[in-house]
């Protein structure tokens, strides 16, 4: 659902979802809580998508620095690929 009101345009904020620069502009974690854990999902705005980088189990207070690593790896290849 919260995927789908990104999709449509809508910003979403606290408790929803938190601005990470920490990753790059435009760059959002949306958080999302199950029964049984705390799932996040890490994605940029575009103009014309919702770039989905990672989504994992939260397990810590902390972003894990791989997936920091990852994300940030994840993006520089796309870009590098949107001009090329």
């Amino acid at each position: 659902m919260l995927l789908r009101r990104l999709q449509d345009g809508e910003h979403l904020g606290m408790p929803h979802s938190r601005p990470l620069p920490s990753i790059g502009p435009r760059c959002h974690e949306l958080r999302i809580r199950d029964e049984a854990r705390n799932w996040r999902i890490l994605y940029r705005v575009d103009e014309d998508a919702i770039v989905i980088v990672e989504v994992f189990a939260k397990k810590t207070q902390k972003l894990p620095k791989e997936v920091l690593k990852r994300c940030i790896s994840r993006l520089k290849n796309l870009d590098g690929l949107s001009r090329g």
